[in-house]
């Protein structure tokens, strides 16, 4: 009789914190919608919203003629600009 393969947990995180956060070099290449900052890293952050104000909001970026992550992306770093004091 085989041993069913080890699975893998869905999740495994890493111990300490900063790896979890900062693991930049242990992921796979950017992908083409990443965006074009200089940074090389990027986190991915997830918001629940209706359905009626996902769909308005994938009109909009229709409508504009970008993709819905790149319009977000402008629209919180026009609300939220970088402090004089912030690392880069």
């Amino acid at each position: 009789m085989m041993k069913p393969p080890h699975k893998r947990g869905f999740a495994a995180r890493p111990t300490d914190p900063d790896d979890w956060i900062k693991a930049a070099d242990r992921l796979p290449s950017a992908s083409s919608s990443a965006p074009p900052s200089g940074s090389g890293f990027t986190a991915r952050l997830t918001i629940d919203v209706t359905p009626d104000l996902r769909g308005r909001i994938k009109i909009a970026a229709f409508q504009r003629g970008v993709t819905v992550a790149d319009m977000l992306r402008e629209l919180l770093a026009r609300e939220f600009p970088k402090s004089p004091g912030d690392p880069s």
